[in-house]
Formats: structure tokens, sequence, C-alpha cells
């Protein structure tokens, strides 16, 4: 063929040839006859020999040589206006071009003059060259868009459905389909256009093909039209708000995606119906956008003979029957030669799930005899030759156009309003024949063609992805005996039939990418069903169906297979029914698969462990091992052992010289160790040096990203082993990790490549991960650890908090303050001070991710002063620097403006500083107005818009100023502010949350004096009654499961108010009793009634504790020798009115009837 050199040169010559000529001065002069033969020769040369396959070309020479051909060509001269029209249509597609703005001028303006001026019979073939001019062009063609998109513009014209000549509707709605194509950062169509040529796309699929149109013609159609819908919807700008809309392109969508489809004729309604849903947050997670459908790769994968295969699968499935699950079942017949011999493979007829098949239901019949002929992409064998293979893939390519049309709707509609069609499209039970039962699963098991297989896999798994909400809602652990099928039952229904179909497709499919699409929808389907409501047995049958496929020969396959173990072992972890999986033995599934398990000996000892002696069949070994977990086993094989050479991988990167596995099973494979040890950390930790091990010879290879998961595999053990020793863990001390271990397993760490890690400037992302692995160290391991380990840590932390990485600084960051928690390092003054020093530098960072990090650390460091005010008293208060205290409350008050996620902490590090400060520190002048600014931010918080985690956090930190008896609390002019903003959001906060935690800030004062005035006192006092009488009153249903901490809270309030109340306040107190002393008497009842209660500040109180706050409350109030008689009196009855209907508490005493 010609290089781009020689087509260069050839254009350049034809260009010259063409220049050469003049255009004539008119249409009759003499000479006419001879030019005209002499461009049609030239047009037909230049056609002829710029054949074959595309590839870029010369622009400006193509497009010099268009108009230079336009030119010659009279708008009279029909015929050779149609071979012009064709050179427009062949060049610009052979070559790749777009055409510049100055050229597309011209050559549109040609083109729309010979539609308006040329007989009927050239329509098509000018239409064909303007579908090449505007592809790609679309913003340069605004001002022809009147004459083509107008009211009777001339693609309008042409594109109706009265128009009789099909091809030329087809050309017409091409044009305007390739006029819809959006250029990024160029402006889009106009709403008007936009909407008419939706609606001209929508009424091509809507007709039907008349006996006398051309199936092919009738199937390029239908695919124009699903382009140009696919081309509005990835414009970003067509939102399909209206839902009529939506549902009647929905409905040709799903007839489109069975256009052809052997087998199969179902008459589709012409509109689909949303279905009501229960109320959900549809709002789906951010993720990277699903790839187009163009882009399935098309790499040569070998064919997979479907014996070999069904062999395994059927000793896997009579495995699984083996437990009794289905009785007298036909397993797969699946012959041992090629699965086409076959006189009937039918998914439909033998299930996986008994429990899902319909007595006497009529199933599909059996799969057409060319059923999967091939995995490549020219679907059909020449030996079928002719209209009938070219007519099959035409249809293919419709139902592929129609799925990837789909696709694109899901991406510009809300979840929640996709979920409406759930069951259009998803199906819920094994029936066929209706419309309601033909779904996506019926392309993946019945369509001939491999691309549309993987096709409708990928929109389902767009269609699963985000949907664990809605899917939350499915519950089938209970028989349902109702006159009707309850919405949680029909969705679990549905979760059911996609887990036996999509298992039914992987048995079934030959083709490796299509292959791949199926465990990613698993994956997918697995990540986002609710198992825990479901009867147990579905992750098992797709656990043990997927065992062959991490062997197969094709890697993405073997990948896929990986990441669908990882969504398998994070699913609702911990599962009882995963832990199960994971300790089975690892016979079933892995040995016949082709490809035995490795058999290499390593050098080190525990490697060898892992495999069996040379010589010993696989089979015994796999059968007769011990071995805890056969996946925990399979994955660090995978990482760290050579290849096996009975591989012939379709990875075209791999060579004779890898020795491992291709990174990307390696990676998925730490992946799923990672997961795995998040997940069951009790199934690890007896594997715990071997992991640390495989971390260790992963952060030691030059792969950044082995040595990445490395890292994170590292991180995912120390914080497995820090959830164990937790002190509310609830794990058995002989069955914890020991202290000993640990303590071996971070010197291994340290003594390894992991310092190393931390130091490699040239990759941050690695440092970002050991830094965070570091910071998972059990706290007493780390001060088990010998004296020059624990300094490289703290010395490699500090270092790291200087970085110029933001991502390496906010993880050195927040490794401090991790490190600063621990009691061995707490009471150790310099370190705290030097943690300070380096959390403040982080807290001025232009990075709020390290402002963020800084602030939490920071919040750590004040808690650990103080727990050592607490413990240590004095001595450690009176050594920590003045100066840096002082430094801490100002960086602090400006971090309390920052952004929320800083603002949360600093208000926390503001309370705990406050609460540190001793009389001597509040006495100094430089102090003071510290002191003042700080409280007036933890005000102004609390009052603020700020998220209610700020807001709450503020509350909590303004009760931890109230126990610092040194503060002037009751005397400064700051006292009525911090109390009026406290009593302002008990009262009206929509959060409850942020009620509790300032109740609980309102009652932690412990003298009469912190309460100021009389009137302020009335005014707390007051707050709270409101916030008791107001304490079910919210919008938001969420919220209501706090109501009952809040009403708790609040009388624990108004107890310790009653406690402290002198004769002045008690007028106020009984007239408020006497105006709501139903509601309280109600609400206290309530409380004094609860079992144990744990309190927002962790305190738990019994009922005799709070029986003995309320007897010490009245007998404070018996105490009170001022008050007058009449009102003592007075007050007395309504508090024996409201406790009178308590039970009797304790020796039975009756102290609620006091004289």
């Amino acid at each position: 063929g010609l290089t781009s050199i020689d087509h260069v040169g050839s254009i350049r010559r034809y260009l010259a040839r063409l220049s050469a000529l003049r255009p004539l001065p008119g249409p009759d002069r003499e000479g006419e006859s001879g030019r005209r033969t002499e461009l049609h020769l030239l047009f037909d040369q230049l056609i002829s020999e710029n054949c074959g396959p595309g590839a870029p070309g010369p622009t400006e020479d193509v497009c010099a040589l268009l108009v230079q051909a336009c030119q010659l060509v009279h708008l009279n001269q029909e015929h050779l206006v149609n071979k012009v029209c064709q050179l427009i249509h062949h060049l610009l597609n052979r070559f790749q071009v777009v055409v510049d703005e100055q050229n597309l001028d011209f050559l549109l303006s040609y083109s729309i003059s010979a539609l308006k001026q040329c007989s009927s019979w050239t329509h098509t073939e000018i239409l064909q060259a303007l579908a090449a001019l505007v592809y790609n062009n679309g913003p340069n063609c605004q001002k022809y868009l009147p004459d083509l998109l107008g009211k009777s513009g001339l693609l309008v014209q042409f594109s109706d459905l009265a128009q009789p000549d099909v091809e030329l509707r087809r050309a017409a709605v091409h044009s305007m389909a390739n006029l819809c194509l959006s250029v990024p950062g160029q402006p889009y169509l106009d709403e008007s256009y936009r909407s008419l040529c939706f609606q001209t796309f929508l009424s091509v699929l809507q007709s039907s093909k008349t006996s006398d149109v051309d199936d092919i013609t009738f199937c390029m159609l239908l695919q124009n039209a699903l382009k140009g819908i696919q081309s509005l919807l990835n414009g970003g700008k067509m939102k399909l708000m209206q839902t009529d809309q939506l549902g009647f392109l929905l409905a040709v969508l799903k007839k489109c995606m069975f256009y052809g489809l052997p087998g199969l004729n179902v008459e589709m309604p012409a509109v689909l119906y949303s279905a009501p849903l229960p109320q959900y947050d549809g709002r789906s997670p951010v993720k990277p956008e699903q790839s187009e459908l163009s882009t399935v790769k098309k790499k040569s994968k070998g064919k997979q003979k479907k014996g070999q295969l069904g062999e395994e699968v059927k000793e896997e499935l009579e495995s699984d029957i083996g437990d009794g699950a289905i009785h007298g079942m036909d397993i797969f017949q699946l012959h041992s030669g090629n699965a086409q011999n076959s006189p009937c493979l039918n998914p439909w007829n033998r299930t996986l799930d008994a429990a899902y098949v319909p007595a006497g239901k009529d199933h599909l019949s059996c799969y057409p005899s060319w059923k999967r002929i091939s995995s490549s992409e020219s679907e059909y064998s020449d030996a079928e030759g002719g209209i009938q293979s070219k007519m099959r893939s035409y249809q293919a390519k419709v139902r592929q156009g129609a799925l990837a049309c789909f696709l694109s709707t899901i991406k510009s509609i809300e979840k929640k309003v996709l979920y409406g069609y759930w069951s259009a499209f998803v199906p819920d039970t094994p029936g066929i024949g209706s419309p309601q039962s033909v779904s996506l699963m019926t392309i993946a098991l019945k369509d001939p063609s491999p691309k549309t297989r993987a096709c409708a896999l990928q929109v389902l798994s767009a269609t699963l992805e985000g949907s664990k909400q809605f899917l939350s809602v499915a519950e089938d652990t209970h028989d349902h005996k109702r006159a009707f099928t309850p919405f949680s039952v029909t969705i679990a229904s549905s979760i059911r039939e996609l887990h036996r179909c999509l298992l039914l497709a992987l048995v079934a499919e030959s083709s490796s990418q299509t292959l791949t699409q199926i465990i990613k929808c698993l994956a997918n389907l697995v990540s986002n069903a609710p198992y825990s409501r479901l009867k147990p047995g579905l992750l098992t049958r797709v656990w043990n169906q997927i065992k062959p496929y991490i062997r197969h020969k094709d890697v993405n396959v073997r990948v896929s297979s990986l990441t669908l173990f990882g969504a398998v072992v994070s699913a609702q972890a911990p599962s009882p029914e995963v832990q199960l999986l994971l300790q089975q033995p690892s016979s079933s599934g892995l040995s016949n698969s082709g490809t035995a398990t490795p058999r290499h000996v390593s050098s080190s000892e525990w490697w060898r462990r892992a495999l069996p002696s040379e010589g010993e069949p696989t089979d015994t070994w796999e059968s007769s091992s011990s071995e805890p977990c056969w996946l925990i086993r399979l994955c660090i094989s995978t990482v760290v052992l050579p290849r096996e050479d009975s591989y012939s991988d379709s990875d075209t990167s791999f060579t004779a010289s890898n020795v491992y596995e291709p990174s990307p099973v390696r990676l998925e494979s730490l992946q799923v160790l990672a997961l795995l040890v998040k997940g069951y950390f009790s199934v690890a930790q007896s594997y715990l040096l071997e992991l640390g091990e495989v971390a260790c010879k992963c952060m030691e290879e030059t792969d950044p990203s082995i040595q990445l998961h490395g890292a994170k595999l590292l991180e995912e053990l120390g914080t497995g082993i820090v959830q164990q020793h937790k002190p509310d863990s609830t794990i058995a001390v002989n069955e914890k990790v020991p202290v000993s271990l640990v303590v071996t397993f971070w010197t291994m760490m340290l003594n390894g490549p992991l310092p190393g890690a931390l130091q490699n400037a040239q990759h941050p992302t690695l440092q970002t991960s050991a830094c965070d692995a570091l910071s998972s160290i059990l706290p007493e391991a780390f001060g088990s650890l010998r004296d020059d380990q624990q300094i490289l840590c703290i010395t490699l932390l500090l270092g790291l908090n200087h970085s110029e990485n933001p991502l390496v600084k906010a993880a050195a960051a927040r490794a401090l303050g991790v490190y600063v928690l621990f009691s061995c390092l707490r009471q150790d003054v310099m370190f705290v001070a030097d943690t300070a020093n380096a959390i403040l530098n982080s807290l001025q960072d232009k990075s709020p991710n390290v402002r963020a990090k800084a602030a939490w650390s920071l919040g750590n460091l004040t808690d650990t002063l103080i727990v050592n005010m607490e413990m240590i008293g004095q001595s450690f208060q009176e050594e920590f620097s003045d100066l840096l205290l002082l430094k801490m409350l100002r960086s602090a008050i400006e971090a309390s403006k920052d952004k929320d996620k800083v603002k949360s902490n600093a208000v926390r590090a503001l309370g705990n500083l406050l609460h540190f400060l001793q009389p001597y520190h509040i006495v100094k002048p430089r102090f003071i107005e510290t002191i003042k600014e700080s409280i007036q931010a933890l005000i102004s918080t609390v009052q603020s818009e700020a998220t209610m985690k700020v807001r709450w956090n503020a509350c909590y930190a303004l009760g931890n100023v109230f126990k610092n008896p040194a503060l002037p609390l009751g005397e400064a002019p700051w006292t009525a502010h911090a109390y009026n903003a406290l009593t302002s959001v008990v009262k009206s906060c929509k959060n409850f949350k942020v009620r509790i935690k300032s109740a609980m800030a309102l009652s932690i004062p412990t003298q009469r004096e912190c309460y100021g005035t009389t009137e302020q006192f009335s005014q707390i006092w007051s707050a709270l009654v409101i916030a008791l009488q107001k304490s079910e009153d919210t919008k938001d249903f969420l919220e209501f499961k706090y109501s009952a901490s809040l009403r708790t809270q609040i009388c624990q309030a108004l107890i310790h108010l009653l406690n402290l109340a002198n004769s002045t306040d008690l007028p106020f107190i009984r007239k408020t009793i006497a105006e709501n002393g139903d509601m309280i008497r109600s609400y206290v009842s309530q409380y004094m009634k609860l079992g144990v209660e744990e309190d927002e500040a962790g305190i738990h109180t019994n009922s005799h504790e709070r029986e003995r706050l309320l007897k010490r409350a009245i007998e404070h109030i018996c105490g009170i020798e001022e008050v007058s008689e009449a009102c003592f009196q007075s007050l007395l009855s309504q508090l024996a009115a409201i406790f009178k209907n308590l039970p009797p508490q304790g020796h039975g005493q009756n102290w609620y009837f006091l004289p």
C-alpha cells in the first residue's frame, strides 16, 4: 500500500492537475463535453487510488483539492455533482480530515445549494458529503443551521417519516447525527435544535420496517438515529427532564437492544413507566466514569474450549449440590468436545437455584445452531457467507448502538430515576416470553455476538454501580406468605436471579473479553448486594464457580476474577458465610483448571510451605493441606513466586524475561490480601509474619505500584492488630496476636525496606503510604521496640512533616497525631513539645488537606495534655512551655476560622487548651486577651452555619472550658454570651446531636456562682424546659433516633440545676413547673425508669444513681432556709406531683412526699 508520503504526493499531483483546469465561463460553451469526461476520469482515479485502510492525511491539501473540484463543477452538471460529492465523502473519511472553517464555509454552501437545485437522484450522495463535512465540525456550522435544521430545513424534510426513499432518509439522519456531535471546549447546539433532532431520532427508532425496505438500509437508519441520540446525551446538555420523554426513549432502546436477536420476537410497549420507589437517597458515589462501550479492548484472545471448563464447573456444581441444596437436578450436560456440538445448551432449563424453576414454565428454546461461532469481531464464518451473514452483522451493530445509547442515558439521569425502570431491564424471575421477562441478561445469555454480550454486561455493570442504597431494601430471610409481594421481596428476587444468570453466562461464555465483563459485573453486584438481608448461599455459589478462572490463560480474566474475590471478602465483612469459605479446603475448582498450582521451590523456608514438594501431586497436597486459608496462600504465591510456564498468556506486554505474573495480576492479588486482612483479620493473623515478608518484598521492588500496594498491605496488617488490642475489643486475650509477636513483626519492618520507603522522595505516594503504615503500629509494641528504633520512627516522621509534597506532609502530621497518644511517649515533655511545633508548622500550610490533618493531630495533642494533667498533675503543666501554649491557642483560634474540616478539630483543641490552663497562666497579661478570643471563637462557631460536626465539637469544647475552675465563669463578660449560644442551640438546632452536646455543656459547671445572675440561671432553666418540650419536633426522621438521648441529657441537666438552685432561683422554677408539670412529669418519669444509660460524656448511670441525684436535689431544696414558706410549699407539692408516679426505688422509701 501507499505510505503517507506517497499519499501527500498523490494528492498534490491531482491538485495541480485540477488547478490547471480553469472553470468554464458558461455551461454551453464548446469543450464542455471534453472537460466533463476529463473530470470524470480524474475523480474516478482519485477515488480508486485512495482506497484501502484509512490514516490521517494532509488536511490542507485535501481541503484545497475538494474546493478546487467543486469550483470546476457547475450545479447543472448533476453527474459530476454526484461524483464530486462521492469524492468529498470518500477523501474526508479516508484521510480522517476535519475541514477548516474557511473551506467548510465554501463546501457547505456548495452542498446546500446542490441539495436545493439538483434532482432528487443526487440527494443521497450530496447528503453523504454533507455528513462528512459536518462531522466533528458542528460549532462551525452555526450560520447554516436554519437551512439544515430550521422549520422547513433540508435535513428536517429529508428525514421525515413520510420520505419514501429510505436511503435518502438514512443519509439525512446520518448528517443530523453528525451535527449533534459535541466538540470539547466549543459551544453546543441550541436547545431548540437539540429538541428537534432528539424528536427526529426518536421517531425513526419508533418506526417499523415496511416490506419494501431493504433490511441492511433499515439497520443503518436505526444505527444513525441511535448515534444521534447518544451524541445528544454525551453533549451533556440534553437532560431528559420530562418523564414521558425518558419513558419513550427507554422503550425504543429496549426494542432496539433485541433487534434481530434470533429466536426472540416480543412485542415491546411504546412507552415504559417508572415504578414508584421507597424513599431513599439516590445520590451515587463519586466514581470515575465507566469507559464508553467503544473502548472495549480488542486484544486478540485465544478461544477456550467450553468442554474443558465445563467438566470443572460440573464438578464444582456437584460439590455444591452435595450439600443437598438441589435434589435430583440435572447438571449442565456440557460435552467434552466443543459446546457447540451440544444439541441444546440451555442455561434457562438447568438452574443453579431450584427455588427459581417455575413448575411447568416454558423456558427459552435451545440456542440456534450458529450460537457463538467465534470470539473474534468477525462474528460469522465465511462459509455462511452472503446476505444473511451481512444482515446479522448489521443487526448486531443496531443492538450494540442501543446498548451504547442506554449507557449514555444512565450517565445523564439520576440513579434514583433510573431505578424506577429497574424491572424493565433487570430480571426478577426466570420466566421468558413477555416484554417484562426479557432483560439485559437475555442478551448476555443469548446474543450470538460476543461484543453485544459484552455491551449488555457493561450496561448492567453501570446500572449496578452505586446501587447499594437502592438494593439495601431487599429482604428474603423470611418466607413471605402474603396476598401481595412486597417491594423488598421483589428486589431480593431480582438479586438472586442476577446471581443465577451471571453464573450461567460465566459457564457458557467462550470470549475472553466478554468473560472479563461478566466477572466485572458480578464484582459490581457483590459490592452492592445486601447479603445480610438475604438467605445465605449466594456468595458460596459465586465463590465456587469463580475459582477455576483465577488460573485462566487470559490475563484480564485472571485480574477480574481476583477483583471479584476482593469484592466478596469486602462485602459486608465480616460475614459468617465468607468466613467459612475462606477456611474451606482449596481442592475444589483449582486443580482441573488447565494449569496446576505453582511448584517452584523458594529459598525461604516459609515460601516452601506454600507449595507441594517436587513430584508430589497437586491434588493430594491441596486436599490434605491443613492450611487455614487457601485464598491467602494463592495470593501470596501469585505475588512472590515465579510465574508458571504453562500460561500461554494473551498479555501482549509479557515477554519471556518476565519472571513473575503480569503486574496487574500481582497488584490485584495484593489488593485482595489487603481487603482480606481488613475484613477477616482473625483468618489472616496466622500468616502475620509471612504477610509482613510479602509487604517487605514488594517495597523492595522497582515497580512503584507494587511498592505502594506492599505499603498498603502493611498498613492494613498494623490496623488489624491495633483494632484487636483496643480496650473495647470483644476478642479473647488468647485469640489476639501476642504483643511479643507484634514487636517481632515491626522489628522486621524497621530492619527491612520501610525506612527506605519513608525516605524515597522520588516516590511521594509511597512515602505517604509508608507514613500511614508507620502510624498503624500497636502502642504497646512501640514501647517494647529498641530505643534506636523508636527514635528512628519519630525522627523520620518529624522530618517528613517538612516535606514539600502535601500528601506526604499530611500523612506525617497525622502519624504524629497518633504517636502523641502513645502512653510511652505522651509523658515525655520534649517529644510533646517537638510534636506541637511540627503540627503548628503544618497548620500554616497552604494545602487544606495538610491543615485538616494537622488540626486533627492538634486535637489529639491537647487530649494528651488533659490526660497528663489528670495523671501527672502540676509538674507536667509547669514543665510545658508557656510560650508554646500561647502559640497553640493562637494557632487554634486562626484554624477555627478555616474550612470546616480544619475548624471541627481546631475548636476541640481550643476546648482542651482552655481546660488545661492553670491559675498562673490566666492572670498573665499576654494570656488574658488570647483567652477572651479563644472563648469568643467557640461561641461564634456554636452560633455559626458550619456543619453539624463542627458545631457539636464547639458545644463539647465549651463544656470543657466550663470544667476549668480557674476560669472566671459566672463573673467574666463572656459568660452570658457562652450561655446564650448554648441555650439558643439546645432549643432550636435542627441537629439533635448538637442539642445533646449543648445540654451536656450546660450541666457541667459545679458551683451555682458559675451560672451567673438569677436572670441568667432562669434563662438556662427555661431553655432546657422548652428543649424538653420540643424534643420530638423534627422534620428529619433520621433525627428521631437521637430524641431519647436528648431527653436523657436534658433531664440530667434539669436535675443538676435543681441541685445548685438558690432561694432567688426557686420562684421561677416553681412558675415553669406549674406551667409545664404534665410534660415534665411524663419525660422525667421515662428518664427515671431507663436501664443503664451512657451519657454523651461516656458516664454510665443506672436507675439507682439517677434516684440518688434526684433525692439529693429535693433535699437541697428542703435545706434552703431563705425561701418564703408559700413558695417552698408550692414548689414541693409540684415536685411531689411530678414524681409521685415513679416506682418506689431502693428500700421503698417514699421520699417524694416531703413535709
